[in-house]
Parts: structure tokens; sequence; C-alpha cells
């Protein structure tokens, strides 16, 4: 067998070190210390954490790196951001969406990111964007998995023409259904969407990922429709709900039914920590919520839960930059996620979870799997969080198609020359 790719002395996210792993034709075709072979390429780990790629479960590759125009959002609200992105969709042209986009999966490929769901606004009659990232999918194909997602953004029963606009992107190859039921006019009409939008996604075979209940109302409970309609459908496994923040502030009586209900519907849950502690509490004064839905319970109830960056310098944030692990650096505060484990599930978050929230097949760490893969400057999934970890390598299908020098600090200290190794000081005991 003729190996393109061995990559040696790994330590993997389950913990087991001095690994090699073995890529031909693509795939993963090895994983064991000591691989007796050669290759046409071979890494050295040097015993730092290799991982899968990063996977952003939820993201708005249309309106990303559009910062300023037509003007900032000066009030930090979702609602200045959705009536900003209103103002900026007559202006887009489509090779201005391309290239942005394009830009932007250059930035997360360095940044070893090399999946994400993103959801495009059909309220657009041109479905502009909806084309250009059609085209920027086939473009990048060969690095990059890119899933769109249908978004009604101003509401599939309140914008007039948002329903036929869904049905038209679907036909031209969009693979998930979207909604946001409590943007619609009213909270029955909110119902009505989720129901109408699960069931042209029954009937077309297809998933669904829908904004839910992205606010502060406790009262906004899309989710326990959702979660009904996903049971009467017959679509388990197969529905996300993003954002959730309304359960933050629920009470936890209803709670304790509701996530019985999402149990009962394996609903996946997509929380967004760097735009829900940007955008959610904004009406409070003090205390002020912190707006991410109960990730640790919902975990605690076997849903399957994932964090997605949601944007990057647009109408909604001036911020961002294809990191996943800053946003579970964030999603762990946010959650108070500060066990051992909880902390190493805020890595499975953007890795595993993620993945699995958008179906990817053949992802991971495992022979038979696609050879894509991570080589970070760190030791453990916890320090990669701590640090931000250089990403030194990544692999696509076997092949390196980024590397980032390590990250070193010498300091000319009066008769003590140093040099400063953040990874250097782990924990006592693990």
């Amino acid at each position: 067998m003729n190996i393109d790719l061995i990559v040696r002395d790994a330590t993997l996210p389950d913990g087991r070190s001095g690994q090699d792993i073995a890529v031909a034709g693509g795939r993963i075709v090895g994983l064991e210390p000591r691989i007796s072979a050669t290759a046409r390429e071979e890494i050295d780990a040097g015993g730092n954490l290799v991982a899968p790629p990063f996977v952003d479960c939820h993201f708005h590759m249309d309106a990303t790196l559009s910062l300023g125009r037509p003007r900032l959002n000066e009030s930090g609200t979702l609602l200045e951001g959705i009536a900003l992105w209103g103002e900026l969709k007559p202006l887009l042209t489509a090779e201005a969406v391309i290239e942005r986009a394009l830009a932007y999966c250059d930035l997360a490929v360095a940044q070893g990111l090399l999946a994400v769901r993103s959801h495009v606004d059909v309220c657009d009659d041109r479905l502009l964007a909806v084309d250009a990232l059609l085209d920027v999918k086939r473009q990048v194909a060969p690095y990059f998995d890119l899933q769109l997602v249908a978004f009604p953004q101003d509401g599939y029963l309140r914008s007039p023409t948002a329903a036929a606009n869904l049905e038209r992107a679907l036909d031209r190859g969009v693979e998930v259904v979207g909604g946001i039921p409590h943007f619609e006019r009213t909270m029955p009409e909110g119902a009505e969407s989720v129901r109408r939008l699960c069931e042209i996604a029954a009937a077309r075979g297809l998933r669904v990922d829908m904004h839910c209940d992205e606010t502060d109302d406790p009262l906004s409970r899309h989710v326990e429709t959702l979660a009904a309609e996903t049971v009467r459908l017959g679509l388990q496994g197969r529905v996300a709900g993003s954002h959730l923040t309304s359960m933050h502030s629920m009470d936890n009586y209803y709670v304790s039914k509701l996530l019985a209900l999402m149990a009962e519907a394996r609903l996946q849950v997509v929380a967004n920590p760097l735009i829900n502690i940007v955008l959610q509490g904004r009406h409070d004064t003090y205390p002020k919520r912190r707006g991410l839905t109960r990730v640790p319970e919902l975990r605690a109830a076997g849903l399957q839960v994932a964090f997605g960056q949601d944007c990057c310098m647009d109408p909604w944030y001036s911020l961002g930059s294809a990191d996943m692990l800053d946003v579970a650096h964030m999603g762990l505060h946010v959650a108070q996620m500060t066990g051992r484990a909880a902390m190493r599930a805020c890595f499975e978050a953007v890795t595993t979870q993620a993945a699995a929230v958008m179906g990817l097949s053949d992802y991971g760490l495992r022979v038979g799997a696609h050879g894509d893969l991570v080589v970070l400057q760190a030791r453990d999934p916890i320090e990669a969080i701590r640090l931000r970890a250089v990403r030194l390598h990544v692999v696509r299908r076997g092949r390196v198609i980024a590397r980032t020098a390590p990250r070193a600090t010498a300091l000319a200290l009066p008769g003590r020359p140093v040099q400063v190794d953040p990874a250097a000081y782990a924990p006592a005991a693990g």
C-alpha cells in the first residue's frame, strides 16, 4: 500500500498517546503505536494533540465580513442586527458575497475549521445569496465542507414570498430546512411555521435546523412545538434547535418537562456562546442574564449539544476569527463548565458533536474515516482551549493544506534570558 501521510507520536483527544496515524487514498488506514511503514510525507507531532478538524454547525456566511456595510449596529441588539441586514440585502452583489465567503473559508482553513453549516437568507426574491453560496460550495468542495440551510430571516409567514423562496432554494440544492418562529408576528404563527417547515423537510427527506427562541422571553416556547413535530413526523435525530436562549429564563419546573420532550425527539441543540452572551440580556439592567441556553442540563438529559460561532464581523457581531477554540472558551466560561470532563465536552462541542449535528459521514480519528485532522500545539483538549492552541498542521484527505509555526516567546530579562512556553504549566492531576 502506498501511504500518503503518517503523523507520528500523536496524542489523541481521548488521552491515548504515542499514536501513529497513517493516511492513504484520502482515508485513515492505520492508527496505532509505531506504525512500521514509510510514507510520501511524515509529520512528527511530538506528543502534541491531534484532533479531527473543527466544525462550525451554525454560521451566516452570506453576511460574514460585511461589518460597517452600510453602517454599524449601535445598540448591539439582535433586532437592530436584523434591521441592518435588511438594509444591506438590496445592496448585495453576487461578486461581493462570493469574495467575502471565500476569504472566510481561507481564514477557517488556517484555523483547522474544515466544515461549516451556514444559514442563507431566502427572503430576497433574487435568491442572490443562495446562488452565490452554492457557487462557493462548489469552489471549496475539494478542501472544505459547506452545508447550506434555507433560512427565512424575515419570517416564513411574516415575509410574503418567503415560503415560495424557501422551496426554490431547496430545489437549487440547499440541503437543510431552516426557520425563525420567534420572529413571526404571533406565537400561533410561529408554531404554524414550525409545523409547515418540518413537513417540508419530512416530504423532501431533509434535515431541519431552526433558529428557535432566540430571545430573553421565557414564554417563547417554540422548541416545544419543534420537539412535538419531530416526533409526529418521525424526524428524530435529524432536527436541530439553534440558540434556545429563552431556556435560560424559563422556570425550572417547565424546563423539567421540556427536557424530557426534547430527549424523546432526540433533538440536537446548537448554542452560540459568543453571540448569545453579546446579544441577550440587552434589555436588562442588573442583574443581567447571560442568555446562553442550559448546556449542562441538556447534556445531562442525553441530548447532543454543539457550539457554533454564528457570526464574524457582520451586522450582529463585530469580532470573530473563525477560531472554534475561541467559541469553546467562551462556552466553557458562560456555561460554567469548569470540571475536567465538562471542559473536554466543550472541545467535543466544536468537533465531534458539531459533526454529528451536520450529519458528516466518515468524520473522526478512526480507521476508515476521512484523512482529515489538525495537529495542535497543546497536549490535550483542555490545554488547547486554554491557549487557543496554534494549528501546526491542517490535513485534508491526507494532504497538508495549512501550516503555522509554533508559538514561542523569548524574553530578554536582566540576567535571566528565558523562553516562555504557556503549555509548560500542566495541572498536578488530570
